[in-house]
């Protein structure tokens, strides 16, 4: 099993070009499932993930080209979900096992076909993320949903889901994602209220619409969608990753350095900016000749201020960055508070940042983090793949060496962050076997 050895105590400075964005490139992979024709997707990061996405779409019958750019960082799909349905409309277990995502084929599923089977998915162990609110919203269109030995076998006895008018219980991105793409084919007018407006949310939306989809309402917390016939085939570059970019903004601040990250929307990460900026960093939005830019400043022996935060559906400070901001605040001067509202599970990084030398306590939902605190190197293990970026950035501010073990789960969201890493200065090596 691989795991990466990082020797701290360098400042990062250069420039990182920032990968597409893994939870925008899921969905928009599940969407081609919707139309007969080709769709073509860019920017989709080189990730296992995505690789998992695609053979899903293959195993239901989907021809997947691939074409890999020169650094491996990204690739192209040419996705034809003409012969789906010829050999059944079954997405397997041994595949939909390792990645929650794969439940996003069921909405588009049954809106083109009337019928499918959908392992029960799995994914990070960072609390739980039912999916009742994506089978109770298409159990509103019409579908008929049981579940049978580990598998939502769902159909749609009049042959085509109907449109509804409907409010989340609560915000959900996956939820909003699958109502959405079932409703471009329903029958009828859907209004879902109290939708996610998270940025992947309006990537796929104008994907739809790209594919012929009638969608009012995109980026707001209301989605009206006017059912349609029949969608066609597009091409359809994928936004850059907010969360990797976050990553990067967070290394720099921890560890030091003026790294410019190429072709990220400031927006996305206006909550994350907001509180580096607050914490002393300096950040810098510009247009590059590859779209937007941003660039973070923080020299050696400049403190970090102590800043609460509060994680939230977006607008707001995302869950996804949490950890990552952890790692950041324990080098920050004073008292931190950290407030997980999303997942119930998602501190199980805490650990192991104590284990490198971090002063911090859990209470519930809540982190207290003291600092700064110094950090020696030492031996961790990644418990989910936003913990394992962690454990990267402390890697990179503790004395010594740190090892991460246990990196796959890293590999499934993030391409080549070692390279991308070293392209900017940091001491970190990716060694194959070790413990686990």
């Amino acid at each position: 099993m691989d795991r990466l050895v990082i020797t701290g105590g360098t400042a990062l400075r250069g420039r990182i070009r920032v990968s597409g964005a893994k939870n925008a490139a899921l969905p928009c992979i599940a969407a081609a499932l919707l139309t007969e024709e080709t769709v073509t997707l860019r920017n989709l990061p080189a990730v296992a993930d995505i690789r998992t996405m695609l053979r899903v779409l293959e195993a239901l019958g989907c021809g997947v080209e691939r074409v890999a750019d020169e650094a491996g960082f990204e690739l192209s799909a040419a996705i034809s979900a003409q012969a789906v349905g010829d050999g059944g409309l079954q997405a397997p277990y041994d595949l939909v096992k390792t990645m929650r995502a794969s439940i996003l084929v069921l909405g588009p599923l049954l809106a083109r076909f009337g019928r499918a089977s959908v392992s029960l998915p799995g994914g990070c162990a960072i609390g739980a993320r039912p999916v009742n609110m994506h089978l109770e919203g298409l159990e509103r269109m019409g579908a008929a949903i049981l579940i049978d030995k580990g598998y939502v076998e769902a159909s749609v006895p009049g042959g085509r889901l109907k449109a509804i008018d409907h409010t989340f219980d609560k915000v959900s991105v996956g939820a909003t994602e699958n109502l959405l793409m079932a409703a471009t084919l329903a029958e009828g007018t859907t209004h879902l209220r109290n939708a996610a407006v998270e940025p992947e949310i309006g990537d796929l939306a104008r994907l739809l619409q790209a594919m012929g989809a009638a969608i009012e309402g995109i980026d707001t917390g209301t989605l009206v969608v006017h059912g349609v016939e029949r969608l066609h085939g597009c091409e359809h570059a994928v936004i850059a990753d907010r969360i990797e970019a976050g990553t990067y903004l967070c290394a720099v601040a921890a560890a030091g350095g003026d790294v410019v990250l190429d072709r990220v929307r400031p927006d996305d990460v206006r909550a994350l900016i907001d509180l580096l900026e607050r914490t002393g960093c300096v950040l810098t939005e510009r247009m590059g000749q590859d779209g937007p830019q941003l660039r973070i400043q923080r020299e050696l022996g400049q403190k970090l201020r102590a800043k609460d935060v509060t994680t939230a559906p977006h607008p707001a400070f995302p869950t996804d960055l949490q950890a990552q901001v952890m790692a950041v605040l324990t080098q920050a001067s004073g008292i931190s508070v950290i407030k997980e509202t999303i997942f119930e599970n998602r501190f199980q990084h805490a650990m192991e940042l104590e284990r490198l030398g971090a002063n911090l306590r859990i209470d519930g939902s809540t982190a207290i983090i003291a600092g700064p605190a110094p950090l020696t190197g030492c031996t961790v293990m990644a418990t989910d793949l936003r913990a394992s970026a962690a454990l990267i950035i402390a890697g990179l501010v503790a004395s010594g060496e740190t090892t991460v073990d246990r990196i796959y789960h890293l590999d499934r969201g993030y391409a080549g962050i070692d390279r991308k890493l070293q392209g900017v200065g940091a001491r970190i090596e990716r060694v194959s076997g070790g413990s686990v």
